[in-house]
């Protein structure tokens, strides 16, 4: 056990710096899932090398987060780890397609005002849609809590004044969105979120469930145009997804089940 004067000391060299460390950290974890298939071979014992090393990730992460992160810094302790009930589970799953839908028209509004944004309807073969829901696990399952994680937990979680955590959010939703390259801006939005979500709940797992709500819509939406129920549109730069009516109104009513059962769960505390 380090004497209190050293873990202090350690506290205030740490914290200042905690978003760049964290932002780092993650990077290196991400890279380290990506190099199964760094040469582009997608096999599924190249994927499953890499649903592997993600849990592996994803476990260190945890006890950084548990273990280290609360004894170097005791107001990382005002943020729970405990896991939501499967009725909060479900009411935010109800909810992250309408913000995907509306994270759609809000990147392609502001792309707009600067250029031209080119359209055009999603096409998938039976073969590439297998590739994509190969990857799909990664993206639901691991992704989301090792990205959830490092970049909102491990950065945010130190700092104990609101306004210090919604800078630290900003802050990190834009590395987060320039990890994403050409989804730059919907990755920045989305993260934005995620780490209001966070902070506002104070429990990383109602972030990490929009976040797979949001990938999980993803893969839903690439069925639904191989199996030709209906029409998106897709502009590749930047990433934008623009479903038709029906998913919309789809997304809305999803949306107000989710919300109605959450109000009821939250009012009856």
């Amino acid at each position: 056990m380090w004497p209190f004067s050293m873990m202090n000391a350690l506290s205030r060299i740490l914290k200042p710096i905690m978003p760049i460390l964290a932002a780092v950290y993650g990077l290196m974890m991400i890279y380290m899932t990506a190099m199964p298939m760094a040469d582009g071979n997608e096999t599924l014992g190249r994927q499953g090398l890499s649903w592997g090393i993600t849990l592996a990730a994803i476990a260190l992460t945890y006890v950084l987060v548990r273990r280290v992160e609360p004894s170097v810094f005791p107001e990382a302790k005002q943020f729970s780890l405990k896991l939501p009930t499967p009725a909060v589970v479900l009411g935010l799953l109800l909810l992250a397609p309408l913000w995907g839908v509306a994270e759609g028209y809000v990147v392609y509004g502001l792309t707009s005002l600067i250029h031209t944004v080119q359209m055009e309807p999603i096409t998938y073969t039976p073969e590439e849609l297998r590739e994509d829901l190969l990857a799909s696990v990664h993206a639901i399952l691991l992704a989301p809590v090792l990205e959830e994680l490092c970049y909102r937990q491990l950065a945010i979680s130190p700092f104990r004044r609101r306004g210090a955590q919604i800078i630290v959010c900003v802050v990190m939703a834009l590395l987060f969105g320039i990890l994403h390259v050409r989804n730059f801006l919907g990755a920045s939005i989305d993260a934005m979120l995620y780490g209001l979500v966070f902070i506002w709940t104070r429990n990383i797992w109602y972030a990490v469930i929009l976040h797979m709500g949001h990938n999980l819509m993803a893969t839903l939406l690439a069925i639904y145009c191989m199996l030709g129920l209906g029409e998106i549109q897709m502009s590749k730069t930047p990433v934008i997804l623009l479903p038709d009516t029906t998913v919309v109104v789809t997304a809305v009513i999803m949306a107000l089940i989710g919300w109605v059962m959450l109000s009821s769960l939250f009012f009856q505390k």
